[in-house]
């Protein structure tokens, strides 16, 4: 219980800090949305985490829900990162193309 009072004030911080972000306009709306509805979702996960241990143990997996959630997270973690890997490739080719028309204008 003390683990997620202490996570539960840690998502309160990230979701604090998100709000401070957008009143500076650094995120966009859509950055802001996504950040919001994941901060919640987490909040939600950490609430419900007796109702998820009994949903995963109906489902016949052998692990807790803690796990479950944390395997989800890693997915999700790993499919951004692929996510940020291709638009940093599509970037520097762009950077690349632009600087060889200068170079040929020159």
């Amino acid at each position: 219980m003390f683990q997620q009072i202490i996570a539960l004030f840690v998502i309160l911080y990230f979701i604090i800090k998100l709000f401070l972000e957008k009143k500076q306009n650094k995120i966009n709306v859509n950055e802001f949305a996504f950040w919001l509805i994941f901060w919640i979702s987490a909040g939600f996960a950490i609430i419900f985490l007796k109702h998820i241990d009994r949903i995963v143990a109906g489902l016949g997996f052998s692990s807790t829900g803690i796990d479950l959630l944390l395997y989800i997270g890693i997915i999700v973690l790993f499919s951004l990162i692929f996510k940020l890997r291709l638009k940093i490739e599509k970037q520097e080719k762009n950077i690349t193309k632009i600087i060889r028309e200068i170079a040929l204008k020159k």
